[in-house]
């Protein structure tokens, strides 16, 4: 009984979105960090496999999205103080468009792991939305450019700087600020920019501060029409919202976690939680009920070795990911039994992807590992680029696109 429950809950509750060519925001277009896509490169080096290298001026972690013939992805000065959008051509690698968004003259300090520019744009036909937290949002015309709202109004510490990307659905563009000071999420009318809710969240700090009041998550929109729900997690909590209103439906509660950075996953009919920093446990969810649902509704937790950074990602019914130091794990999804744990060395901040029946991890040093997506340990290839890795990958057609510290390669 329990399995026909779980396999009703994945019809109902999948996330809303599609594959296809395009690569629209953080963890592509299931917001899984899965893809559908075939023929994709096994082995490349800084002289085989590369079709384009284009280098990105300053510095910044946000993954490249992807619509039609534009690649779209943020930088900005070390310093914090200049922001812009770069838009490179999908087929040449040719800077398209290089755009100073705002100026910032007194930024906040930032964590020397992060950047001014690591929220991960969305982009759909026609608009592209970038991101920098508490510095400011805008939204542009793809094709020309040209700036058609800017927000600057919403605020928050980060205290070590922005990291949450935004979120579409329908005319709806979500933003996580989960700061030092404030806590809360905002829907943005995607055409003007204009509020249409703003969420306090509900979580008992009571005896927090500093870090353990940040976040960094992306949210996420699941459910079939009439029953969406917002999926948004927080430092010590996370939450589900109705989308339209942003009333509080139900959350979790995970006291021992904060710093929260893990875009949630759908799997098995479960949503899965990262806790985060402090100790980072990965919290399979049934999504359901009313107000807090953490006694009733958790289905399994893992501890050993998972990720503080990182977003886990699924294939065939198993779940991969790869923790800050290395420990790669693969668990069942519906029971969330170990499968098979395994150090590939290095450090990691990238999110691993699933695709053509492989997973790939990127390291900080520039190392992508590729394994077989299956329940032994398989490694197929091991790779390496002249920069690091923060950003997590995008692919589109058979091409994947890498963002280094210093470049943005298509690799195909």
């Amino acid at each position: 009984m329990r399995n026909i429950r779980l396999l009703i809950f994945a019809m109902c509750f999948g996330v809303v979105a599609h594959g296809g060519e395009n690569w629209p925001e953080f963890r592509g277009p299931r917001g899984d960090g899965s893809s559908d896509a075939v023929g994709l490169p096994l082995r490349w080096s800084e002289t085989d496999a590369v079709k384009w290298k284009t280098p990105i001026h300053d510095r910044g972690w946000s993954s490249p999205v992807i619509w039609g013939n534009q690649v779209w992805l943020t930088t900005a000065t070390a310093d914090g103080k200049r922001l812009y959008a770069v838009c490179v051509a999908r087929d040449s690698g040719k800077i398209l468009h290089d755009i100073l968004l705002f100026d910032d003259h007194q930024p906040e300090p930032i964590n020397s792991l992060n950047s001014y520019a690591s929220p991960t744009p969305v982009i759909e036909a026609g608009r592209v939305y970038v991101h920098f937290g508490t510095y400011g949002t805008a939204c542009l015309d793809s094709a020309s450019g040209e700036k058609v709202w800017t927000r600057r109004d919403l605020h928050c510490n980060h205290f070590r700087g922005p990291g949450s990307s935004p979120a579409l659905f329908g005319n709806l563009l979500f933003l996580h600020y989960d700061g030092f000071d404030v806590q809360y999420v905002v829907a943005l009318d995607k055409h003007t920019g204009s509020t249409v809710w703003k969420t306090d969240r509900s979580t008992d700090f009571a005896g927090a501060d500093g870090d353990l009041r940040k976040a960094y998550s992306t949210p996420l929109v699941i459910g079939p029409p009439g029953q969406r729900q917002l999926i948004s997690a927080g430092s010590k909590a996370a939450m589900a919202y109705d989308p339209q209103t942003g009333k509080e439906l139900w959350k979790v509660c995970y006291p021992i976690g904060f710093s929260t950075t893990s875009r949630p996953l759908v799997a098995a009919g479960m949503v899965l939680f990262s806790s985060g920093s402090g100790r980072s446990e990965l919290w399979a969810v049934r999504p359901g009920g009313r107000g807090d649902v953490t006694q009733s509704h958790v289905v399994w937790k893992v501890a050993k070795g998972m990720p503080f950074k990182t977003s886990p990602t699924l294939a065939g019914g198993l779940v991969f990911t790869v923790n800050d130091g290395g420990i790669a794990s693969c668990i069942e999804a519906g029971s969330g039994a170990m499968v098979w744990q395994r150090r590939i060395d290095g450090q990691y901040s990238a999110s691993p992807l699933a695709a053509d029946g492989r997973i790939y991890f990127f390291s900080h040093e520039g190392k992508t590992t590729v394994i077989e997506a299956g329940r032994t340990y398989k490694e197929l290839a091991v790779n390496m680029l002249a920069a690091g890795f923060m950003a997590s990958p995008a692919v589109a057609g058979k091409a994947l696109f890498l963002r280094t510290a210093t470049h943005l390669y298509r690799i195909e």
